[in-house]
C-alpha cells in the first residue's frame, strides 16, 4: 500500500509562522499552532488529509502588496 500524497501546508493560505520556538507553525483554519507541519498533526489525529487546505494564489503576498512588480 502506498502511502498518500502529503498536502504543502506553506502553499495554503491558512498557514502561518509563529514567533514560539516550542510552536512555530500555526492553521489558521483549524486553530492551532504545532511543532511539525499542520497538515502532518491533522494526518496523525484523523487518518485523513487536511481537508480546509486552499491554494495560495501565485504571487499574492499579505496585504495585497506583490512586491515582484
Amino acid at each position: 500500500m502506498t502511502e498518500p500524497r502529503r498536502v504543502n501546508c506553506r502553499a495554503c493560505v491558512f498557514f502561518g509562522i509563529t514567533w514560539n520556538p516550542s510552536f512555530p507553525y500555526s492553521c489558521a483554519a483549524h486553530g492551532f499552532k504545532s511543532k511539525k507541519l499542520p497538515s502532518v498533526e491533522v494526518y496523525q489525529a484523523s487518518g485523513r488529509e487536511c481537508l480546509a487546505f486552499k491554494k495560495k494564489e501565485r504571487g499574492a503576498r499579505r496585504g495585497g502588496v506583490n512586491r515582484r512588480g
